[in-house]
């Protein structure tokens, strides 16, 4: 089946066959693994273009493994094609690679993944001149504001990292678009079928597919989908000649681990916001940040734009200093103590008070660090269970 064959179909549907293809040399209904680095050359290659990517030649062009992810995710993310490669960050810097040259100028979400922050503040600016503002973008009036002659690309997330900022992407879209410039969307924390970007007007979507796409915490990859056109510049530039490509190995499990993830978010989510629900009305919690709390400042925004969901990730506070917001961690019993988010275990982490990117979050953050809470595939009575019974240990029990 062609991509356009599978857009009448539902979302657990495509995710099981979408990009997938019958073996046949093996006969296998699933697309094995494919660990080769060359491929056979047809009789004539004289007329070949050693940069192409969509036959098998070279596996940094492409390979089986590539092709069926990327079209799988291309079918997810209702695109009209799709790269994938090594990494979230390897996706990103593709975006800014590809589109940027030295001179021009891009807005960025004040409150973005800490590569990008990095890759805007001093990386960019220093080696090719590209300049750029940090802007709040839940702020359409500062978004507009901060646009000039040079800008090509605007670049936001949709729910932000890790203050859970929401963004209007439609709204910024047109603002882009107006200006003539191109609008990506880091779309890590809102997985399809949550959230799409590109139905929204962005015109590209970027995800680290080591998170909610693949969902087992065991492999590594990144991806980005939009027009035809786009993404054949992304391939060229960034993933034939720049060399950024996917391992076979990593793509075959990432297409593994997508097939469950509607699956995977329809338990997730409503864990989260009874969790989220849990923390708010605890007294021993100094914030809680997550969208589908009544509280939160774009929560009317996120329930429009998202359609009633809100995520699996959130970030919050023990009422005390580090020491309090460490042994609160350590007493945590089901919940993991490690970095990255969306897998199919809890994941939690202590983040402090330092750091450049901290100016730009909200006071509670600034006061008490945060700890950034990535819901898993746990039941939600356990989950809250061990919270509660880690914050007896580091505050005391409630009273009364």
């Amino acid at each position: 089946m062609t991509r356009a064959d599978w857009t009448d179909l539902a979302d657990t549907t495509q995710a099981v066959h979408a990009g997938n293809a019958l073996d046949g040399g093996s006969g296998a209904i699933r697309t094995p693994i494919v660990m080769a680095n060359s491929y056979a050359l047809p009789d004539d290659p004289s007329t070949m273009s050693w940069s192409g990517t969509e036959t098998p030649l070279y596996t940094r062009n492409s390979g089986a493994n590539q092709i069926g992810l990327q079209r799988k995710i291309a079918v997810l993310e209702h695109s009209e094609d799709s790269v994938v490669l090594a990494s979230g960050v390897a996706a990103l810097h593709a975006v800014f690679f590809t589109f940027l040259k030295s001179g021009d100028h891009v807005i960025v979400s004040d409150v973005s993944y800490e590569a990008t922050y990095r890759l805007f503040t001093e990386l960019f600016p220093e080696k090719y001149g590209i300049e750029a503002d940090f802007v709040d973008t839940s702020d359409l009036d500062a978004v507009r504001a901060a646009l000039r002659p040079t800008t090509r690309l605007v670049h936001i997330e949709a729910i932000a990292n890790p203050t859970t900022k929401v963004t209007d992407v439609s709204g910024v879209a047109a603002i882009a678009h107006e200006a003539g410039a191109l609008l990506s969307v880091d779309s890590t924390f809102t997985p399809p079928p949550f959230f799409r970007p590109l139905d929204h007007g962005a015109d590209l979507s970027v995800h680290s597919l080591t998170k909610y796409i693949n969902g087992h915490g065991d492999a590594m990859g990144g991806a980005v989908s939009g027009r035809r056109e786009l993404i054949a510049q992304l391939k060229a530039d960034a993933m034939v000649d720049v060399g950024g490509v996917i391992s076979p190995f990593n793509a075959w499990l990432i297409m593994r681990g997508s097939v469950t993830l509607p699956l995977r978010l329809r338990q997730t989510f409503p864990t989260a916001l009874r969790v989220a629900e849990s923390l708010d009305a605890d007294p021993r919690i100094a914030f809680v940040a997550y969208p589908g709390l009544a509280g939160h400042p774009q929560h009317d925004l996120a329930t429009t734009q998202f359609g009633g969901a809100y995520g699996g990730v959130m970030s919050f506070a023990v009422d005390g200093g580090p020491e309090v917001q460490n042994a609160f961690v350590d007493a945590l019993r089901i919940v993991t103590s490690a970095v990255s988010l969306g897998h199919d275990e809890s994941l939690i982490v202590h983040v402090g008070t330092t750091g450049p990117r901290v100016a730009y979050y909200p006071d509670g953050f600034k006061t008490f660090g945060h700890l950034r809470f990535s819901i898993g595939l746990e039941d939600a009575d356990d989950l809250i269970a061990d919270l509660q019974q880690a914050l007896d240990v580091a505050v005391g029990p409630l009273v009364g």
